[in-house]
């Protein structure tokens, strides 16, 4: 702040030196005036001056110091700080009354996406009783399949209008994996039935700390991407614990992740720079898992070959770790 301050007053200072230089230049050409007296004279108006900038640098960058760490604007302001106050608190008024403004307007179209989600599950459900009664196998089979891509899509866009206000929306709880993995695998039937895809179980940990709901929207995404990229082979999800923490593996055969990706696979919108043909993939999808994870405070660390198949390793907190998470 001392250098800006010296910046900023550098005229003053200069005009100051420049006239004290001046007043010994005169003293030293005109003989009638003492020169001793003159540079005693300047000696004693440096001496004041030096004092001033002090005085006046403790005074003013009080001032900025506020303006700067967004303190409490001081109160024996100058007429001009008094301007830059004046028009600084206008400006944030306008700001939050915008931003007041944007956030009922965004909230508003949240609202309306989720009604308007709500509303399309009720057909949804219906179209889902009417492929049962189809007849024809392969064909219910192909609509079933097309069924659960629009469920799942819809499921998706739900939960990312609910992501932002997840913590409002969290009880962690100890919660039994079996039926949580089970019943996700079974919304899968449909897709893992055309493209061959089975899974094989091993729970040797049946309990984990976490929030049911938003744990079960992890598992979908990651079951998800499992079986969309595997072809009849079998997907691994295994249980245990390791160092003193329980963690979930989800493992899949399937065509995996490239290593320059796999740093950025939960970055939002990302999908991959191996196989730029896949129109289907959005980006979304473990973007969101990863949001839910951290709100869970569930740690994701991934593995993956390409051609050879993808790791995932759930490792989940001890009761510790949810000190911050109302509700527990």
């Amino acid at each position: 702040m001392i250098k800006t301050y010296l910046k900023e007053r550098k005229s003053w200072i200069m005009f100051v030196i420049f006239s004290q230089m001046l007043m010994i230049l005169i003293g030293y050409l005109d003989r009638s005036i003492p020169l001793n007296a003159i540079l005693y004279t300047v000696f004693l108006v440096s001496l004041f001056f030096l004092v001033f900038v002090v005085v006046r640098y403790f005074k003013e960058t009080r001032f900025y110091k506020a303006v700067k760490d967004q303190d409490q604007m001081p109160l024996n302001q100058s007429p001009f700080e008094h301007i830059i106050s004046e028009a600084m608190n206008q400006q944030n008024d306008q700001h939050n009354r915008e931003l007041s403004i944007l956030s009922t307007d965004v909230e508003g179209e949240r609202e309306d996406m989720l009604s308007w989600i709500h509303e399309v599950k009720t057909p949804l459900t219906t179209m889902q009783l009417m492929i049962d009664r189809v007849e024809d196998a392969a064909l219910r089979s192909q609509l079933m399949y097309e069924w659960l891509r629009i469920h799942l899509l819809l499921d998706r866009q739900l939960h990312q209008k609910r992501i932002p206000f997840i913590s409002n929306d969290l009880f962690i709880e100890e919660t039994e994996l079996e039926p949580v993995l089970f019943e996700e695998i079974k919304a899968l039937k449909p897709w893992c039935m055309q493209k061959g895809t089975g899974f094989e179980v091993d729970l040797q940990i049946t309990y984990a700390l976490t929030d049911p709901k938003w744990f079960a929207f992890i598992i979908r995404q990651l079951l998800t991407n499992a079986v969309k990229y595997s072809e009849k082979t079998d997907v691994l999800i295994k249980s245990d614990t390791k160092d003193e923490q329980r963690i979930l593996v989800i493992q899949d055969f399937g065509r995996g992740i490239g290593k320059q990706d796999l740093p950025r696979i939960f970055d939002r919108g990302f999908t991959n720079t191996t196989a730029h043909y896949d129109e289907r993939a959005t980006g979304m999808g473990l973007y969101l898992a990863k949001q839910a994870a951290d709100a869970l405070h569930i740690d994701i660390h991934v593995t993956s070959k390409l051609m050879e198949g993808t790791r995932f390793t759930l490792t989940f907190p001890n009761k510790n770790d949810f000190v911050d998470i109302t509700g527990m």
